[in-house]
């Protein structure tokens, strides 16, 4: 591709909607344009590594035994009223009528939808187990979209749905999709990490994600160096550490704290430390409230205690309102004694004897408060936020803590969509059997974010080779030189026969101005022609090394190709170069062999 023909529209300044890394380098490297939040059109450059990272998946999946298809993005709600979840999604889920009044959305994932082409298409047994999927765009109306790509309303998923008529079929359906995603991600080139995982929505018996860890990820992982345990902080499970109090139950006493609103001004205020209050937060769970206790120093985990709870929409906290009417006291003194709506407490807070609570009225607290005696919970159980330092689930080591970004994830839903829809199969003794089901998704357009987050420098993106929108560049040093035109042209001219993906930047700007886009862009490989070209040299320069060397052209173009496959693994060598020759290394030099050689 010449330069001087590609809508590559880079920007030198950060663009102020930009919050993240990637955001940032995906809008100055004119990846992506904004339509309107959480919206957006991928061009040129975008697109060819969009496609290159669906190519993978699709490899990947086709190679595991799954067929692709696709489904429609509009669908009809039938189904989804069928299953429960057309209530479920709530808001998030973009709903519609059309002209005959009669209800769609815009699929916000389709588990319904593949359910129902296995009832209607497949008619035996013997054509079970089944792997499906698709690459399809998905749509959620976020009520806060952020950070570019990685939260979005439009976004491109796939989504993969396994029928089996055994739970060992499913094991095995399970560990094959776990091996392929474990394949997908190495190619793409990201550092990943998988966690035990909490189904929601999806429902379902049990779920791994597939995370890259980063600092602006919006999901947090525990972790343990010792043992290998690994989970989000939704299924982390917490053991409860005990903390020093004092023998024997004292009685409640009132006291009065002025303006103490929070954890910080009472410790203040009472000269004690946060480990001696239980917080007491009021949650709207779908039409009743709750309230939640956790140890002062701990944080509610609000998907457990979603889960805890069994409402079917968001949880959200109670709106201050709410607050005065229930307990009958400002924002910031709740407190389970004498409140009438159900009071779910952690297991931590179950150990503590004595503690400090707030007393349901402004400006005052109870202190010495006990379980049982004080007040009676609803229920006792694990509902708090895991944290650094925390005890180790498996092996009782201290637990590590990071952030990281959501690229895939797998269930086993076992038969909740099949139940619900009526998905069934006779089997090879004529008895009736309900079909059993997995999912599994990756985030495409998420896996594009998630891999400039880990490849950047200040001068812009690095891609991994894999999915780089092109491999090379060729930069002749002023494109008004006749001689450096020429022998560009013919650098880019021998890459392409090589099967190299090349750029020739044939655009009439300074060189300092084509050396930025290079490496803004994120090519792997640059070979600059300038002055020496007439003496058979020019310089090659890899988009990490910190320099760049001269060199004779053939060995330049050598060098490309060497580079390009030495990144690669020899199936990735295949695909890259196709079916009739390729060419590699051997002994130093580039040889000429044959596909069949690899396989």
């Amino acid at each position: 591709m010449r330069m001087s023909n590609l809508l590559m529209p880079t920007l030198r300044e950060v663009p102020a909607e930009a919050e993240i890394t990637s955001h940032k380098l995906m809008l100055r490297a004119g990846l992506i344009r904004k339509l309107a939040a959480g919206i957006y059109s991928y061009l040129p450059l975008g697109l060819r590594t969009l496609q290159k990272v669906e190519q993978i998946v699709r490899e990947e999946m086709d190679n595991a035994g799954a067929q692709e298809l696709l489904m429609s993005a509009l669908l009809p709600a039938e189904a989804y009223q069928a299953s429960g979840r057309w209530e479920v999604f709530g808001p998030s889920m973009f709903k519609m009528k059309d002209r005959n009044d009669r209800d769609f959305c815009l699929g916000p994932t389709h588990e319904e939808l593949f359910t129902q082409t296995v009832i209607d298409s497949v008619r035996s047994y013997k054509e079970y187990p089944m792997t499906l999927y698709q690459i399809q765009h998905k749509y959620r109306d976020e009520g806060r979209p952020r950070f570019g790509i990685i939260r979005s309303r439009e976004f491109i998923m796939k989504d993969a749905y396994s029928f089996d008529l055994t739970e060992e079929g499913l094991d095995k359906s399970y560990q094959k999709m776990y091996d392929a995603y474990c394949r997908i991600f190495n190619r793409l080139g990201l550092d990943f990490t998988i966690v035990d995982a909490d189904s929601g929505a999806m429902g379902g018996s049990g779920s791994q994600e597939f995370m890259v860890k980063s600092p602006i990820g919006e999901d947090g992982i525990a972790y343990c160096d010792d043992c290998g345990y690994a989970a989000n902080y939704e299924k982390a499970e917490c053991i409860p550490q005990e903390k020093p109090s004092p023998e024997g139950d004292l009685d409640m006493e009132k006291i009065h704290t002025p303006n103490a609103h929070t954890i910080e001004e009472l410790v203040s205020f009472l000269n004690a430390e946060a480990y001696n209050f239980a917080k007491t937060i009021i949650y709207k769970a779908d039409d009743k409230y709750v309230a939640a206790m956790v140890r002062g120093d701990r944080e509610v985990n609000e998907v457990k205690l979603k889960n805890l709870v069994g409402c079917v929409d968001d949880l959200e906290l109670a709106e201050p309102f709410m607050v005065r009417q229930i307990t009958n006291a400002e924002v910031g003194f709740a407190g389970p004694v004498g409140l009438d709506i159900p009071v779910y407490v952690d297991k931590e807070v179950a150990m503590m004897k004595n503690f400090i609570v707030g007393a349901n009225e402004t400006d005052m607290h109870y202190k010495n408060v006990n379980i049982n005696k004080d007040f009676i919970p609803t229920e006792v159980a694990d509902i708090r936020t895991i944290e650094t330092g925390d005890v180790c689930p498996k092996c009782g080591k201290p637990i590590k803590t990071a952030q990281g970004i959501e690229v895939g994830h797998i269930f086993k839903l076992g038969t909740k969509y099949s139940d619900a829809l009526g998905l069934k199969s006779l089997d090879e003794t004529g008895k009736s059997k309900t079909v059993i089901m997995g999912c599994y998704g990756i985030g495409v357009t998420r896996c594009l974010a998630a891999a400039i987050e880990q490849n950047n420098d200040e001068n812009g993106i690095i891609w991994p080779v894999s999915i780089a929108p092109y491999h090379a560049i060729v930069i002749p040093v002023n494109s008004k030189n006749e001689e450096q035109s020429e022998i560009a042209e013919k650098v880019y001219n021998d890459l392409k026969a090589k099967g190299i993906e090349v750029l020739l930047d044939d655009r009439n700007e300074r060189a300092g101005v084509k050396f930025k886009d290079a490496d803004l862009i994120g090519i792997p490989v640059r070979i600059v022609v300038g002055k020496k070209c007439g003496e058979g040299v020019v310089e090659y320069k890899e988009r990490t090394a910190e320099n760049a060397v001269e060199k004779n052209i053939d060995d330049a173009v050598n060098d490309v190709v060497e580079f390009i496959v030495d990144t690669r693994s020899l199936n990735e060598t295949v695909k890259l170069f196709g079916s009739a020759n390729v060419y590699m290394p051997l002994n130093g030099k580039i040889a000429s062999v044959e596909r069949i050689a690899f396989e």
